[in-house]
């Protein structure tokens, strides 16, 4: 089996949250979804993100729960094939509801933007140029 990367996110409306992230091209995969959980693949084999209601999400710790909209604990980040690409998930979280919380930012090498997505969680989006 290959490694990978799975990152648990509370949210607060499993199915809104769910619908986000299949409007930026997260597949369900329903096999290890649930009524508490969503299992969405982000990257085929390699980067999944698991959904889970908070209550369910509380189960899995002592801790409090970060309230994302109030407090940030972490940037979750993706690289993109492409600028076209970075520019078309921007396009899309931003009509399936994301915030888009700064500009485009373009270093010349590489650019990079991100989006806040429904429950408050950070999404940073780069792409760097196959000659940097």
């Amino acid at each position: 089996m290959n490694k990978q990367i799975i990152f648990n996110l509370p949210v607060r409306d499993l199915n809104k949250s769910r619908d986000f992230f299949s409007a930026l091209g997260f597949r369900l995969d329903p096999q290890y979804s649930s009524e508490n959980a969503a299992f969405m693949v982000a990257v085929e084999d390699c980067v999944q993100v698991m959904l889970m209601t908070e209550d369910f999400f509380r189960s899995f710790t002592n801790k409090p729960v970060v309230q994302a909209l109030a407090a940030n604990e972490v940037i979750i980040c993706l690289s993109c094939e492409s600028r076209e690409e970075l520019n078309s998930l921007i396009a899309k979280a931003a009509a399936a509801g994301a915030r888009i919380p700064h500009p485009l930012e373009d270093h010349g090498f590489m650019v990079d933007q991100g989006f806040e997505d429904l429950d408050g969680h950070l999404w940073n989006l780069v792409w760097v140029a196959p000659q940097a």
